[in-house]
């Protein structure tokens, strides 16, 4: 499982709008995005460049901390 720092998240909805941008990617399955401590993890079958799962979630309106 790999994970990522996401900014902006302040309720179940942006809960939602987080793991359906990740799950809509090609390679991503088994996302699990926590409220409280602002991480998604997610399970890759296939090998997805760290700017694509940036951009979806910059996209879906949040960022990603390094």
């Amino acid at each position: 499982m790999k994970s990522i720092k996401i900014k902006g998240m302040s309720c179940q909805h942006c809960v939602m709008a987080v793991t359906k941008a990740l799950s809509a990617l090609d390679g991503i399955k088994d996302v699990r995005v926590d409220l409280k401590s602002g991480v998604a993890t997610y399970e890759e079958v296939k090998a997805v460049a760290p700017e694509i799962i940036a951009a979806a979630v910059k996209k879906a309106g949040y960022e990603v901390v390094e």
